[in-house]
């Protein structure tokens, strides 16, 4: 139904008005050039080429996530295909134009640059020109710089590969439900058979998933193993020690809080493997399987949870923000912002995307589970981010870096989870009650325990290939049944199924990008807590975060907002939560 997908004519009412941006970044860019060698000659140059850049890249970013979301739509529609590889051309060109403006603002004299942004026009520039600056060991020559650029489309192959192999041309087998009816095996609907309670569901689900996966494995590793190289290619041009150095450069995070996540997580797995094993007793099983681990612990409850039950949870659980929060997020979910539900060809998986002027857009493909639910509300954390930070920075800010926008996006998922925890009685509701607290520990297990986890399987597999080492998918299934050993515990059988689980790991073609969902729970975990207990103070300090994008450094904004994450406090705190949930379910279950 219309009013169950998004509406991009908010964004463009038809191809012709693409096509007329499209045009245009064309022909800024044509401008862009004259700009060259010239940002020096006065302050009306270098503030026309640091004004002419903004206008292309938010006029760029408006024309390619248009073409890419009509893509995920569908993406064996040839017309999408064709629309995206011409944005995607068009965004390598300006990647291209643009790419003279960093390395000639640090050619210029220092006294140059420090005049010019006497003038108050500059105001508007200060963090950009700061951030220029602290590029300057990693920066190349112009001429460089546009051969680096130029390799944008090329370099993109292995995303786009897997993008293709994993949505349009990947296919699952059928299996029979608990009602022994056939049904196909989806990205979808996998972890909805993976919580089915009859245990032959979960076992086939699991075979069907990995073992398609399995058949394809040196496919899906030669193309994880060519978007290694492209990282490390990156690294080594822009003169950073490592592929990781430069992945975190952006968000200027040092290496440090990398290594005290994975530290801290890992001096801690011991709560992990106590809650393999509390799973293992309340299921009453012998052995517990790698398809055991999603199944709820609270055997009466069925909670099918259509997409207005969610909404409604979601905006009791926020409610604590205020009512002006509550009326932009009600009014995003009643004007199509969100594309709700799974089709053929579709892009699996969730995410937000943010038009500059416009609105947030939401992915998702909703399956009336308590699991839908998070990722509606983790989705909208991003959409109010995105939202509040539009209304109140201009467009280089306006987008709040990754490490930020996953402490909003997960501030949502623990709002609704302690107002659903709260209002579910002990006594009358005590199956209710276990399955959310189960369902809070796997938010945790997902997001804490198991991106950290990942964080350690792309650090091993980035450092093997920079020595020079084979990255062969026998490698690639042996490092990660490792991880999976340790962090799930010796008392759980691992499945050799799961070895080739990093293969359908969209984010592993983005480096080093997972761990910030890790550092992201535990920031928000420490933020809810405040807001729960110290009200409007901790609210309005929230707020003021989301109002500022990203118009200062991570790490800056969280310690403003009351989170240090440069110490393992936070990730500790997160744990200890984790650790007090067990002990609720253990005495709650009775077999601790």
């Amino acid at each position: 139904m219309e009013k169950d997908r998004w509406n991009l004519e908010d964004i463009y009412q038809n191809q012709d008005e693409w096509e007329k941006d499209f045009g245009k970044v064309e022909m800024l860019l044509s401008e862009a050039g004259e700009f060259q060698v010239r940002l020096g000659e006065c302050a009306d140059s270098f503030f026309g080429a640091l004004h002419l850049s903004a206008q292309i890249q938010e006029l760029i970013v408006k024309v390619h996530s248009y073409a890419r979301m009509k893509l995920d739509e569908d993406n064996a529609n040839p017309l999408a295909q064709a629309l995206f590889g011409r944005a995607a051309a068009l965004l390598t060109r300006v990647e291209t134009a643009l790419s003279f403006i960093t390395p000639e603002i640090l050619s210029l004299p220092e006294g140059t640059v420090s005049n010019f942004r006497h003038d108050s026009r500059f105001a508007l520039y200060c963090h950009y020109l700061d951030d220029v600056f602290r590029q300057k060991p990693h920066t190349l020559t112009g001429i460089e710089e546009q051969l680096v650029a130029r390799t944008g489309e090329i370099t993109r192959t292995p995303d786009d590969f897997f993008k293709m192999l994993n949505n349009a041309d990947l296919t699952f087998p059928k299996i029979r439900d608990d009602q022994e009816n056939e049904v196909e095996v989806t990205k979808g609907n996998f972890i909805k058979l993976m919580q089915n309670r009859n245990r032959r569901v979960r076992y086939e689900a699991f075979q069907a998933l990995y073992g398609t996966y399995q058949k394809l494995e040196n496919t899906f590793a030669s193309a994880l193993n060519a978007a290694i190289k492209r990282d490390i290619f990156y690294a080594s041009v822009r003169r950073h020690q490592s592929a990781r150095s430069a992945a975190l450069f952006a968000d200027h995070i040092p290496s440090a809080v990398y290594d005290s996540l994975v530290q801290t997580v890992r001096s801690n797995l011991g709560e992990m493997h106590r809650y393999m094993k509390l799973r293992k007793k309340i299921l009453g099983l012998d052995q517990l399987y790698m398809y055991d681990i999603y199944v709820p612990l609270a055997e009466d409850v069925k909670w099918v949870i259509p997409f207005p039950d969610a909404v409604a949870m979601l905006k009791n659980g926020v409610a604590v923000m205020g009512d002006s929060y509550l009326e932009i997020l009600s009014r995003g979910l009643g004007s199509r912002w969100v594309d709700l539900y799974e089709r053929k060809g579709k892009t699996g998986g969730a995410y937000c995307d943010s038009i500059y002027g416009v609105h947030p857009f939401l992915l998702l493909n909703y399956q009336n589970n308590l699991d839908s639910a998070f990722t509606l509300a983790h989705e909208m954390g991003h959409a109010l981010h995105f939202y509040y930070s539009s209304q109140e920075q201009p467009f280089i800010y306006s987008h709040p870096a990754i490490f930020t926008a996953e402490v909003a996006s997960t501030v949502h998922e623990s709002l609704l989870m302690e107002h659903l925890l709260q209002t579910t009685s002990d006594r009358d509701e005590r199956d209710k009650k276990i399955y959310l607290l189960n369902y809070y520990l796997e938010i945790f297990r997902g997001t804490l325990f198991r991106q950290t986890m990942f964080a350690e399987f792309e650090k091993i597999i980035h450092e093997k290939a920079e020595n020079g080492e084979a990255l062969t998918s026998y490698f690639l299934k042996e490092a990660y049944h490792e991880l999976n050993t340790a962090y799930h515990g010796e008392g759980m059988v691992v499945d050799a199924e799961i070895d080739m689980e990093w293969a359908r790991i969209p984010h592993f073609y983005d480096a080093f990008y997972v761990y910030k969902y890790a550092t992201g729970l535990s920031a928000a975990v420490s933020l809810v807590q405040q807001i729960l207990t110290k009200g409007t103070p901790a609210v309005e300090r929230y707020l003021s975060f989301l109002n500022k994008g990203g118009s200062d450094y991570p790490l800056n904004l969280l310690q403003e907002a009351g989170v240090d994450m440069a110490s393992p406090h936070p990730v500790q705190d997160a744990i200890n939560r984790f650790s007090g949930l067990l002990d609720e379910l253990e005495a709650l279950s009775g077999v601790g």
